[in-house]
């Protein structure tokens, strides 16, 4: 629970604190890569296959290597990918910075909403076993998937931010 607080805290004290007011032209057009076709259609192409791992890597994250960390960075390399290739404004369209706020908060009641259910069924906190009595192991298996999962959409939209943030252009 204190991982995910941590990177919810980090999040949320990064959009108050870096969050600048947007001012009309703010995305140079200059930035998008027009002219360069072999870079946009490699990335049209991977896009896919870096978001399918990602997703491969926080459901597997109970069994092996990775989880929710690691597949929401995966995730948002993805979109950072296609910011860098098609222009802010492009992953913007995609993604508005309301969107991401609003996930960062949804992945961090997903997480913390898993144990709540878990004490409502009568167990302890994140206790996942309660989520199925009669196959204790399928509840396991469900809750700590749904956790990954709420880890994993708050890492990726709070590196999504992180990213817009930094490549915010100061006012004048």
């Amino acid at each position: 629970m204190f991982e995910t607080t941590v990177i919810f805290t980090a999040g949320v004290s990064l959009i108050l604190l870096l969050r600048r007011p947007r001012r009309e032209g703010y995305l140079q057009p200059g930035a998008v890569m027009a002219d360069q076709v072999i870079l946009r259609v490699v990335t049209k192409l991977s896009i896919p296959f870096i978001l399918i791992f990602g997703f491969y890597v926080i459901t597997h994250g109970k069994l092996g290597p990775g989880g929710g960390f690691q597949g929401g960075v995966v995730l948002a390399v993805a979109f950072i990918l296609y910011a860098l290739i098609f222009g802010r404004a492009a992953l913007y369209r995609v993604v508005p910075p309301p969107v991401s706020d609003i996930l960062t908060g949804v992945g961090v009641l997903i997480y913390s909403g898993t144990g709540a259910v878990c004490m409502l069924l009568g167990g302890k906190f994140l206790d996942y076993s309660m989520l199925n009595k009669e196959l204790p192991g399928d509840g396991e298996s469900l809750g700590m998937t749904l956790v990954e999962y709420g880890v994993g959409i708050t890492v990726s939209m709070v590196m999504l931010t992180i990213f817009n943030q930094l490549a915010e252009e100061r006012s004048t």
